[in-house]
């Protein structure tokens, strides 16, 4: 892939304009990793030189000082470019974006500033986690022997720190999760390469695998029951799903704006009624989108179940108008949007990846029926 330099002396604030520049050299490489499904691993580059992987740390510790929904706008301009990158790229957006939440609510969280603003770059097992975990974790001295699979983990072949959790079934209080942090290259530790989808085709989500990595006890920020919602998921959730869907909406800004520019020449009744439901679908996916970014507080939500609920209802909700928007992209353009040679066809593979994200619409659905009737999110 053939770059150019990146201009790093913009203003702090300027994230789209940087997000865009990335974009544009990004682009046409696109449809070529779509077909082989290679990462672009030159796009990390790009991104830790310009600042944006360390964007949302605090200036205080090195970082860029963004805001959430700034993020969320880099995100959303980068998948109207590259939508595999956008994605893989949110997820570790989403990881910082926890640790900011635990900074604005008093707890210190250096450590990951620290590595972020150096240039790691941070991968998340979280899909597959979820409340119980996997893997099985055993005590030895200094720690614990870990051994599990992992998938998908977005960008894990860029990435330096994996941000995981495993199942430790005989601790002394019963079956516990453990939360920890590995780095990719620490002995044991290897990736699969397993990722072979519809969509997202380049966004490098294969298989980790941890074979008896060592993980010291100071790499183990929390030690959970199994069986009971952690609180900390809904720090997650409401961290995460604002920007991760920030990047699908990128993806439905790009077949909006090619489907318009494919029939701009078009008068035929049906042409403006299909743009017009598709302007419906993509205006409604954007409004709560904003919403959830709103409802944030710029990461300094309250940590509840009933925040949690609501964002993801949001998500739910965004994903189906996000699938509608892009569909409608194709009916408007015809036969061409059902072409490979047209973008809008792997677009609409692609936005597809928003139902798997936390929480798929069946699992919500209960989730945020319990909350809003009085119960804990799972049971």
């Amino acid at each position: 892939m053939t770059t150019t330099a990146v201009d790093t002396t913009r203003t702090a604030t300027d994230w789209i304009a940087l997000a865009r520049q990335i974009g544009q050299n990004l682009s046409p490489g696109v449809a070529e990793r779509d077909r082989t499904g290679d990462i672009a691993e030159d796009a990390y580059d790009l991104l830790r030189t310009a600042g944006l992987t360390a964007a949302l740390v605090p200036t205080e510790f090195g970082g860029g000082g963004a805001t959430h929904q700034e993020m969320g706008a880099v995100l959303r301009e980068l998948g109207r470019h590259d939508p595999s990158t956008a994605v893989a790229f949110a997820m570790h957006s989403h990881l910082v974006a926890a640790q900011v939440w635990r900074h604005h609510h008093g707890i210190d969280a250096t450590p990951v500033f620290t590595k972020v603003a150096a240039g790691a770059i941070l991968v998340s097992t979280g899909a597959s986690d979820w409340v119980d975990s996997n893997g099985r974790a055993s005590r030895v001295a200094g720690g614990f022997r870990v051994s599990a699979r992992k998938a998908p983990a977005s960008g894990c072949e860029v990435g330096t720190v994996l941000v995981t959790s495993i199942r430790w079934d005989d601790a002394p209080e019963g079956p516990q999760v453990l939360h920890c942090a590995i780095p990719r290259s620490a002995n044991g530790v290897r990736i699969e390469r397993t990722w072979d989808t519809l969509g997202l085709r380049a966004s490098g989500s294969h298989t980790v695998v941890f074979d008896e990595v060592f993980v010291p006890d100071a790499a183990v920020s929390m030690v959970r029951p199994v069986g009971v919602w952690p609180p900390v998921l809904n720090v997650v959730i409401g961290a995460a799903m604002p920007l991760v869907m920030a990047a699908c909406l990128g993806i439905a800004d790009g077949a909006i704006e090619s489907a318009a520019l494919l029939v701009a020449d078009r008068t035929d009744p049906h042409t403006f009624q299909l743009a017009g439901e598709m302007t419906n679908a993509h205006t409604t996916a954007a409004d709560l989108i904003a919403a959830m970014f709103t409802d944030s507080d710029n990461l300094r939500f309250d940590n509840t179940d009933a925040y949690a609920a609501r964002t993801l209802s949001r998500k739910t909700v965004a994903a189906e108008a996000l699938i509608s928007a892009v569909r409608f992209a194709i009916d408007t353009v015809g036969g061409l949007g059902y072409s490979r040679t047209c973008d809008i066809e792997m677009r609409y593979r692609d936005v597809h990846g928003s139902l798997f994200h936390p929480l798929p619409r069946a699992k919500q659905t209960r989730f945020s029926g319990r909350v809003l009737l009085g119960h804990s999110p799972i049971g």
